[in-house]
Order: C-alpha cells, then structure tokens, then sequence
C-alpha cells in the first residue's frame, strides 16, 4: 500500500532544519483522507519534496519523525535502530555486565523512536509505547529485540496499556514467558522486582547513578529515603554500609516488596519501613533529624496547566525535608515533572531554603543516566531534575 503523504504549510519546513522530532498539527497544511491515528506518513514540503517520514496522531503532536531520510519502516528499520542503540549501551556504558543486567534499552526520542520505551530486566524486554502508531508496529518491534540479541533475550512483554490509555489495548506477552516478579542486579547490588504489577515497568531505572552517589555518601550515616517506593536508594545505602535506613512510602504493595530487597542485602535489621504519607510523616515532630534525606516524588505535574500547583508542593516537600537533616548532611532531592524545567525546579528549592532558613551548598545537578539519553534537539527528553544539596 502507498505510503500517505502529509504537507506542511508554506515555510514550515525550514523549521525541521532544527531537527526537532515533533511537528505540531498547527503546522500541517492539509491531511489525506482516511488517514488513521498511528499511520505511518510522509512528511513533504508544499512543492511536495521529501521531509521526514513518521507515525502520525489526532492530538496536538501531530507527526512524531522517525527518520528525516526517506526509507521505509520496515523490518530492517526496526533492526538497525534497535541495533544501534543496544551497540551504544555496550559501548558507552557496557550494559549488559555482570553486574548490571537491568536498564534502558529504547529512550523515545533519544534513540530515535519517539513514542517508544524498552527496559531490560535479565532475560526480558519490557516494551511501553506512548503511541497508537508504535503500538501498531509492535510485534516488529519485539521480533527485532530478539534477533538483535542473539537469543540472550528469552522473552518479550508488553506493558502499554496504562501508557496508551486504550482500553482494548491490553498487557501482554509478546514472545516467551517468565515469571513476572524475578531478580535483577545494578552496578551490584540485587532488587526484587514486578514488571508487571509495578509502576513503569517494573523499576525506575533513570536513578542508577544518583543511587550510587547515595551509597557513596553512606557509610556509617543515618538516611531517610522518602517515596521510596521498592526501596531503591536504601538499598544502595545499606550496602555501602549506612548506619540505620528508615524507607517511607504510601503504597503498601511497594513496602512489601521493599522489604523482600532488604532482606536481599542481608542488612534488613538496619533498616525500618513505613507505610505513610510523606509529607504527613514529615511534619511529625517525633520524626528524627537524618545525615542523609532523600526526596524522589512521582511527577506532581504532567501538564502546563498543573505547573503552578505541582511548584508549590514541591516547595511545601522541601522545606519540610530541610527540617531533618543534621547540620553538615545532605539532601538528595528530585523532580521528574517535565513541565517542571530545570532553572525552575532550582529556584523552587531556593524558596524552600529560605522557608526553612537553612543555609545550602550546591554539590552536584543530578539528572537521568546515560541509557536514557537526550537527543541534542529535543530537549524535552531531559525530564529528571535533582540536586545534591549540603545543609548547615
């Protein structure tokens, strides 16, 4: 079947000269008829020269490009993508090792695949497509992780549902099955986790260096982990040798399952979880001061217009946080709320010392690791703000 075409309005063109992965639907000239959300389409100029070529939406994104060099998106385009990003892990970052089995395959945009997330788990792909049109291709997609891993992936499942919001789209095996709660390791260190019952897919994977920083800073400290959903950052902490770890989260199935990754480390007897509301838990006057605090919310934001309230908590959570950690310790604190950038998720944290009347020095800007990469002219993959901050 002919590929559809899509033109662009008079001029628009020179602004795919920036590379910018999205063309929005204000700049599209007209739509051919019986085009179908998540078709593939050509992209062309009003003299109907070739553009780019990507997977088309109703919404306000309305083309998200795969290529800017016309070729078809077929089977071979699935291997030699998928390819290439598993060669640049390898490479850059040497995932898979003996001891990280776990990490970010596929990144959207930043691997060239926007709308597309792939995690391995050991043997397993986790793949979440965030478009009709990703999904649509996603038993190539599965098929392609496989022959580019040689056998060494077993499995394939997809975990979409949540992602696409379609209810006859559901959760499933794509290739092979495995158990669903299995072991992993990161730089080391063993998790428990569930990457189908869990949040995401199964592990926040994006943390693994600032968790390394944590352990760094651990020995012989006491920290308090806030949402620490499956106890992540503790873990690290008890391994390098913290001196107590107190994990706090409001989901009660995370707990549980923190508690299994305690018992990993052998240091359990070191460690406390409790089931709370963060910020009811920091505001207890029983609550102890802490060397090390550390503050990773989910996303109190996913849209512009929740900007101004999700700010506000996070200046509310901060100031809080200040107030149990011992002169000299650190704070760790973070926000993944894209529309919260990086200039404004600092001067929020300014707002919050300064409610606390704390006096900080900046030691590091954290951000999201290096398997989940930003291409150079899509600044918004750049989602995980953090800051590692020493209280006086």
């Amino acid at each position: 079947m002919e590929i559809q075409k899509i033109t662009l309005q008079a001029g628009r063109e020179k602004s795919l000269e920036r590379k910018h992965p999205w063309i929005f639907s204000g700049a599209i000239r007209n739509l051919p008829k019986g085009i179908r959300n998540g078709d593939v389409v050509e992209v062309v100029a009003k003299d109907g020269s070739y553009q780019a070529t990507g997977h088309y939406s109703d919404g306000s994104i309305a083309i998200r490009i795969l290529t800017f060099d016309q070729q078809p998106i077929d089977a071979n385009f699935w291997q030699s993508t998928i390819a290439n990003a598993a060669n640049y892990r390898k490479k850059h970052l040497d995932f898979p090792s003996e001891h990280t089995n776990a990490y970010r395959l596929i990144h959207g945009e930043g691997d060239g695949l926007p709308g597309l997330v792939v995690d391995i788990y050991g043997e397993v792909a986790v793949v979440q497509c965030h478009s009709l049109g990703m999904h649509r291709s996603i038993n190539e997609i599965a098929k392609a992780i496989i022959d580019v891993f040689g056998g060494t992936i077993k499995a394939v499942y997809d975990k979409s549902e949540e992602a696409l919001k379609q209810g006859d789209k559901k959760d499933s095996w794509l290739i092979g099955q495995i158990a669903d709660e299995i072991d992993i390791l990161e730089n080391g260190n063993k998790f428990t986790i569930n990457f189908v019952s869990g949040q995401k897919t199964g592990f926040f994977l994006d943390q693994r260096d600032n968790r390394s920083f944590v352990g760094h800073h651990s020995p012989d400290q006491s920290v308090l982990n806030c949402f620490s959903y499956t106890g992540g950052f503790s873990v690290y902490a008890l391994n390098a040798g913290a001196k107590d770890v107190v994990s706090v989260d409001v989901s009660k199935t995370a707990t549980d399952l923190m508690d299994k990754n305690m018992a990993l480390t052998k240091h359990a007897a070191k460690h406390l979880s409790v089931t709370a509301n963060v910020m009811e838990y920091l505001k207890s006057e029983e609550v102890p001061m802490y060397d090390i605090v550390i503050i990773d919310p989910p996303a109190f934001a996913k849209s512009i217009n929740k900007r101004h309230n999700a700010v506000q908590a996070y200046k509310r959570l901060n100031a809080l946080a200040l107030t149990k950690v011992k002169t000299g310790g650190l704070l760790f604190t973070f926000s993944c709320s894209q529309v919260v950038g990086t200039q404004l998720f600092y001067d929020t944290i300014v707002a919050a010392a300064i409610e606390a009347g704390r006096k900080i020095r900046v030691m590091r800007h954290l951000s999201q690791g290096a398997d989940h990469p930003v291409n150079l002219f899509h600044p918004e993959g750049h989602y995980l703000k953090g800051l590692m901050l020493e209280v006086s």
